[in-house]
């Protein structure tokens, strides 16, 4: 799979991805992205691709749609979307996640600080986590009310939304070939 590198080249003056964004929500790119280390919040119009979203120490994620990926989706800083953030495995950020819509992870959801979802859920098979000051929150502005947060393990703070432990499943025995680190973090392809 190849791999888009962002560079500050990359970028107009407003920090803006000159592309616009990387695939559509129905035509996901066969590529990894990784993001340059120290460019501050990046700004794309929405990020679909098949492989892993990856911003470096110092760069944070921005989308007035959606980030999705098939693999994991890491930021040094925070990860923004105006609409939801999906990955097949992992969704971490050393500050924030924050998404309009829903905030789903194959594996799990940590953050530095705060995850919130605006107007839906979050929901990860494994874990949510922030550190001990962050919070954790969901559907903070749908009229309908508090919406899900789901997990296996949830290890923060939850202002709003409706906390759901889920049970306990067994382990699945994956391929070592399966797997890639990246970062220290291992993520499962999909």
């Amino acid at each position: 799979m190849n791999i888009i590198k962002i560079t500050k080249s990359d970028l107009n003056d407003k920090n803006e991805y000159e592309n616009g964004n990387i695939g559509t929500y129905d035509n996901y790119e066969d590529v990894h992205v990784e993001i340059e280390a120290n460019l501050g919040w990046v700004s794309f119009k929405g990020i679909y691709v098949k492989g892993y979203v990856l911003a470096q120490a110092g760069s944070g994620i921005e989308a007035g749609e959606g980030i999705e990926a098939g693999w994991g989706i890491e930021a040094g800083w925070g990860i923004k979307a105006g609409e939801g953030i999906k990955a097949g495995s992992g969704i971490k950020a050393g500050e924030g996640i924050e998404a309009g819509s829903g905030i789903e992870a194959g594996e799990g959801i940590e953050a530095g600080e705060g995850i919130v979802s605006l107007y839906s859920y979050v929901k990860a098979k494994l874990t949510i986590a922030t550190n001990l000051k962050g919070t954790v929150s969901a559907g903070i502005f749908s009229l309908s009310g508090a919406k899900e947060i789901e997990a296996q393990e949830i290890i923060g703070n939850v202002i709003h939304g409706n906390k759901k432990i889920l049970p306990k499943s067994e382990p699945e025995v994956v391929d070592k070939e399966d797997i890639i680190e990246l970062n220290g973090v291992k993520y499962k392809k999909i």
